[in-house]
């Protein structure tokens, strides 16, 4: 597995070319023109070939794909810092059920999680920083299976989406990398 974005050796920035040297994200946009080199189109849409929407956190351990066996196609992933199943989280999952098929959700969160360290208190210090408090919560949590639990329940009781039967929740062990089921009646 690689860990980080590895450039061709003539793929190199020059300073002063149209990136600002040597940034991260100009060693992604370089990374992408070698993509683009190989790239053919695969003929599909943008219905998930599973019918499955894949509602994980961010954090940069996931590597969901791999993880779940996925192809390019398979599934929708919808990620947020702690896979927790916010507004936004909703209205992607409805237009994901509602427009493009999908009739299952997975949730996955994760051992270690930053969102177990944070406290609300966090918008209160953002608020001091900037003057300005956040219109969003931060959505920590202490216990990461009820977390789960709680987002299943948000899946199932939203009315926006038609396709409630088959949501099952996860917590992805980022040490061994195995899911471990959570029940949601526990």
């Amino acid at each position: 597995m690689t860990t980080s974005a590895h450039l061709p050796a003539d793929s190199a920035l020059e300073p002063g070319s149209h990136g600002l040297g040597n940034t991260v994200t100009d060693r992604l946009v370089a990374a992408n023109r070698a993509y683009a080199a190989r790239f053919t189109d695969p003929g599909m849409d943008a219905r998930p070939v599973l019918g499955v929407a894949v509602v994980a956190c961010m954090d940069a351990r996931l590597d969901l794909h791999a993880a779940l066996g996925l192809e390019l196609g398979d599934c929708h992933t919808i990620r947020n810092a702690g896979g927790v199943v916010t507004d936004d989280t909703i209205r992607s999952l409805t237009i994901s059920q509602r427009a493009l098929g999908t009739r299952s959700v997975i949730l996955i969160h994760h051992t270690g999680c930053g969102l177990e360290r944070l406290t609300e208190d966090f918008r209160h210090e953002l608020e001091l920083e900037v003057g300005q408090r956040p219109a969003w919560a931060v959505e920590s949590f202490r216990d990461v299976d009820q977390d789960v639990r709680q987002s299943m329940q948000r899946v199932r009781t939203n009315p926006f989406l038609p396709h409630k039967d088959d949501v099952r929740g996860f917590v992805f062990d980022v040490h061994t990398g195995l899911l471990r089921e959570i029940d949601p009646a526990s």
